[in-house]
């Protein structure tokens, strides 16, 4: 009998696949209970260490949730995170969804399987299921939402139960097969191959949110936008959306390698943190540091940013506050250098200043994102494709920072290129925009 694997791997139809019985176990990148100890007192927490390739059991589905055939997923700082067991091991949050009892109870298993953004086809639905059947291609947007609290219905970031998938939840991206729930799917732009489509749901919709919505910075055309880590996952989508809507888009970076890349991408302004630091890496964490990069974008723009992107953290932040505008707004989504942060509040209450919180992306923002997507407006972010055996390598370069824009896995799709089902579409945007990021990388691995 052909398997279900095989019978995806041959885009077979939906009946096809609900005829295929489910495989009880499937292959995963994945984390182990036994190892949370393993980094105490060690210096370089390299994730190749911590971060397996493996079989694990198949689980049940809820009967608001669907089983995907995972062709693609993507690296997140978040999957670093976990397998660092840093701040803290994520099967805390396991145990924690677990205890709500019911469904929730699966979660807690001794491995947990990381991943927050998924390509795939549809190969099981819950009877709670609506609009979403076998043999569809989708997308997976990264919150893990309750339907049936209250201020989710306001804002799905906002209730307390809201988590983020593949991070908080088990049964992640990284893996042949994951469970999400129905109110996750988005459909996959048809013009992007599986690994295109599948490293912009959580950057892209995170990006829109802090910048584009109305619960973010709510950009308008012509403002000014510092951007922290250009060339990042964040901040590749952040430059998008702000040459998108017509700002000018400043962006900071690590390297004079990654500010020419940068600089490939349309970038208004680019600006390499190591000439500002002046061979003292401190400085941008001092007042004759923020006082040099504020020189710098005034000498470029001629007027300080009405937006600051932050994702940084303690590294960069009281530079961050310092540097916006009179009346202008830092936005910060992660602290990836340190969660705590020191800036001097002068700046901030005088100057009139605002620091939002933002944290994910609602439903309906992980929406318009993958409408611009899908019309050509803002292309993936996609710098270098891995397998899923060597998952944990392509982990180690974002652990590093060795990459630009977000680094792939390919899961169940054999190769790279695979799962475009519009290629007019694709024609019509253009396959070197398109494949902008992998060519200013060198194609990538």
């Amino acid at each position: 009998m052909t398997t279900l694997t095989e019978t995806v791997q041959a885009a077979g139809t939906g009946d096809d696949l609900e005829r295929c019985p489910l495989p009880d176990t499937y292959r995963a990148a994945h984390i182990r209970a036994q190892d949370t100890e393993m980094f105490t007192g060690v210096q370089d927490k390299d994730v190749r260490k911590s971060l397996h390739v493996g079989s694990v059991p198949m689980p049940e589905i809820a009967p608001d949730e669907v089983l995907i055939a995972v062709m693609a997923s993507a690296i997140n700082y978040n999957t670093v995170w976990s397998a660092m067991f840093e701040p803290l091991p994520t099967f805390g949050f396991l145990k924690h969804l677990a205890a709500q009892g019911g469904w929730h109870a699966r979660h807690d298993q001794p491995h947990h399987v990381l991943g927050s953004d998924a390509s795939g086809v549809v190969v099981r639905v819950g009877s709670a299921v609506q609009h979403w059947k076998p043999g569809d291609h989708v997308v997976v947007a990264t919150a893990h939402i309750n339907d049936q609290e209250p201020a989710s219905h306001a804002d799905g970031m906002m209730g307390e139960d809201q988590r983020a998938w593949g991070f908080e939840t088990n049964f992640g991206g990284l893996a042949d097969y994951a469970v999400a729930r129905a109110s996750q799917l988005l459909p996959k732009p048809a013009h992007l191959s599986w690994e295109e489509a599948a490293c912009n749901p959580l950057c892209a919709g995170t990006a829109y949110r802090m910048l584009v919505s109305d619960r973010g910075a709510r950009m308008k055309q012509g403002d000014t936008v510092l951007i922290w880590g250009a060339s990042g996952g964040l901040g590749s989508y952040a430059l998008q959306f702000v040459r998108n809507g017509g700002g000018t888009a400043i962006g900071v970076v690590s390297s004079p390698e990654k500010a020419a890349t940068v600089r490939e991408l349309g970038c208004d302004v680019v600006i390499d943190r190591t000439e500002i630091e002046q061979g003292d890496p401190g400085s941008l964490q001092r007042p004759d540091g923020w006082k040099r990069l504020g020189k710098a974008i005034r000498k470029a723009v001629g007027e300080d940013p009405h937006i600051v992107f932050e994702h940084v953290g303690k590294a960069t932040f009281a530079a961050s506050v310092f540097l916006a505008r009179r009346g202008g707004t830092v936005v910060t989504c992660g602290s990836s250098t340190g969660y705590q942060h020191q800036f001097d509040n002068r700046y901030l209450w005088m100057k009139l200043k605002r620091i939002i919180g933002s944290h994910g992306a609602n439903l309906q923002e992980q929406w318009e994102t993958n409408r611009l997507i899908s019309n050509g407006r803002i292309v993936p972010a996609l710098s270098a494709v891995y397998g899923l055996d060597d998952a944990a390598e392509a982990a180690r370069s974002v652990q590093t920072n060795q990459h630009i824009g977000k680094v792939g896995v390919l899961c169940l799709a054999p190769g790279p290129g695979l799962g475009i089902t519009d290629p007019a579409a694709r024609e019509r945007i253009g396959t070197d925009r398109i494949e902008l990021f992998r060519n200013a990388a060198g194609g990538g691995r």
